[in-house]
């Protein structure tokens, strides 16, 4: 009697560390697809980098996103979601550059769009309030002022095409740090 009252616990703890398991490798294999169609995307937006050369910036991608040892699988999911929708709204509220096609904009946000949404589905919104408080601590406060400063830079150069030359490749960066943030799903 006792053993079965233990084997039942034991079965679903095991089952569901199976399921989460993978999930998180769907997500993982998601998340990389999704990082290179936007990749894809934004190099199809490339301008003219030779003559913008002198506009280039550091706006200083914080530590933790370059070298991301630290981060757990519900963490790494958070920071990958802010990310994201950071490079949405640097796309959807600023004026993007009017020479772009606006077809592969329009393809950009609806991936960004999509992958935002899967991964609040399978792991933001299950995280716990305590996750959330420490997934969001100095890292996320980092990260959003490292986009603040690529919105600042757009607006200080009017929006200008070599502008987004350079913020587009930035961004296009970013999607290489999301999937090395994104391996932190594998088992």
């Amino acid at each position: 009697m006792n053993n079965r009252c233990i084997l039942q616990p034991a079965l679903l703890l095991c089952f569901s560390t199976t399921a989460l398991s993978l999930r998180y490798n769907l997500l993982r294999l998601q998340q990389f697809n999704s990082s290179v169609e936007c990749q894809k995307l934004l190099e199809q937006l490339n301008e003219r980098p030779a003559e913008c050369l002198s506009d280039r910036m550091d706006f200083k991608i914080p530590k933790e996103i370059k070298h991301p040892q630290q981060f757990q699988k519900a963490q790494a999911a958070f920071v990958i979601y802010e990310m994201l929708k950071d490079i949405f709204h640097v796309f959807k509220k600023s004026y993007y550059n009017p020479d772009w096609n606006n077809t592969i904009v329009t393809d950009l946000l609806r991936e960004l769009h999509q992958q935002m949404v899967l991964l609040n589905t399978m792991v933001v919104e299950k995280l716990g309030e305590e996750n959330k408080r420490q997934a969001y601590s100095m890292i996320i406060l980092r990260l959003k002022s490292y986009y603040v400063r690529i919105r600042m830079y757009l607006e200080a150069k009017e929006y200008s095409s070599c502008a987004w030359t350079v913020v587009r490749e930035e961004l296009y960066w970013n999607f290489s740090f999301i999937n090395r943030l994104t391996d932190k799903f594998q088992n």
